[in-house]
């Protein structure tokens, strides 16, 4: 059958997701275009034309999507995706949070030091002539 979903009952959150996001993309693109064809004097006219752009860009990116997402080669590899994805050990909430406030005071930690030698510097260079106005 020709609308058939290659291997219906596998890898449904990667598909689904992935349609989901590259369909938001094509939002965007027919709401850019709908603003950029302001330069149409006429309302009717632009109106009709706004109306055509936007179906021809739905109506073909989903088209495109649906192809591309049902291509072997692209469903096999969001089926491994998903697969691949169960296998992962995701940590708990107590890690994720001790990770996390590790990465915060270590960037506080490096951006503090940063600011030390870039005082150092600009005082060394001050003294040397080569900044002025410090």
């Amino acid at each position: 059958m020709a609308l058939s979903i290659y291997k219906s009952g596998q890898g449904y959150w990667t598909r689904t997701l992935s349609a989901v996001g590259a369909g938001v993309l094509i939002l965007a693109c027919v709401g850019w275009l709908f603003n950029e064809m302001t330069v149409i004097r006429s309302d009717q006219v632009r109106g009709i034309a706004q109306a055509v752009v936007a179906v021809v860009i739905i109506l073909g990116g989903g088209g495109l999507l649906y192809w591309l997402l049902n291509k072997p080669r692209i469903a096999d590899f969001l089926i491994a995706t998903e697969s691949e994805m169960k296998k992962v050990n995701w940590p708990t909430r107590r890690e994720l949070i001790g990770s996390t406030w590790i990465v915060i005071c270590g960037t506080v930690l490096f951006s503090a030091a940063l600011w030390v030698i870039d005082l150092l510097f600009a005082l060394l260079f001050s003294n040397i002539g080569i900044l002025k106005g410090m």
